[in-house]
């Protein structure tokens, strides 16, 4: 299997997870009919581990803060490049974007928010 993801760590504010959860539902679908082939947005329970950094310390989440990890699934890189070129210029993607940047609350502040591609290691799912 030649998979590529795209992962992420963002805070968002907990008073905000329900728009936001809303928000990232209409994301998924966009990401999916791009090429995705599936999409996951978990919220932080357990984030601690003595010994590591965790992910409240590296993105430096406030107290009123839920951390959210995900990931989106690609079948190949090939295909998440053209996704990340495409995705960002969908008309949706504004309507449902701006509502979380463009406000005096600021739902979703990108410049916290933690991201990489990643190519297979290991894989099992079994």
């Amino acid at each position: 299997m030649t998979n590529y993801i795209d992962g992420f760590v963002l805070p968002i504010p907990r008073i905000y997870l329900g728009e936001y959860k809303k928000s990232a539902e209409k994301v998924a679908e966009i990401w999916k009919e791009y090429g995705a082939i599936a999409y996951f947005e978990f919220v932080g329970d357990d984030l601690s581990l003595e010994g590591t950094k965790s992910f409240v310390e590296v993105i430096d989440a406030k107290e009123d803060e839920e951390i959210i990890f995900g990931w989106v699934v690609f079948p190949s890189k090939e295909i998440r490049d053209l996704a990340n070129k495409n995705v960002p210029t969908d008309p949706r993607m504004t309507e449902i974007i701006a509502p979380l940047i463009n406000t005096k609350k600021l739902i979703f502040d990108a410049s916290r928010m933690v991201y990489g591609g990643f190519k297979p290691l290991v894989q099992s799912n079994e």
